[in-house]
């Protein structure tokens, strides 16, 4: 069992940045992969990036790509979402997700754990 927990969201005007967190807990954190979703009101979950469970591999979506830099560190057992330029459509809330294996996926249904989310709202 992983749990997730996000934090780092907020209110952030347009240009701005923001690092997401997500830590988990258990001692098996360097055999997921893990990746970022996000949702805006009235909207379907999309992703946003994915990294490999060595943190050698990562993946975008073109929406977010130059813009936002995932990382983690596996003796922290912890991701990160580096979020800079953020644009008002980047407003939604975020999720982390894991899933065990090597590579990451940007299919959501894919993923085994999921955190609660942490509101992103960026400003015009």
């Amino acid at each position: 069992q992983v749990q997730l927990v996000e934090s780092g969201g907020g209110l952030v005007q347009a240009g701005g940045s923001l690092r997401l967190s997500c830590a988990a807990s258990g001692r098996t954190f360097s055999s997921y992969a893990m990746g970022w979703f996000r949702q805006a009101p009235g909207k379907e979950r999309e992703f946003v990036a994915a990294i490999s469970w060595s943190g050698g591999s990562t993946y975008y979506a073109d929406s977010v790509k130059g813009r936002f830099t995932i990382s983690r560190d596996n003796a922290k057992n912890t991701v990160y979402l580096q979020m800079n330029s953020l644009k008002p459509e980047d407003t939604a809330v975020y999720y982390c997700a894991g899933v065990r294996g090597v590579a990451g996926t940007a299919l959501g249904d894919e993923y085994d754990y999921w955190g609660q989310g942490t509101q992103v709202t960026v400003s015009s």
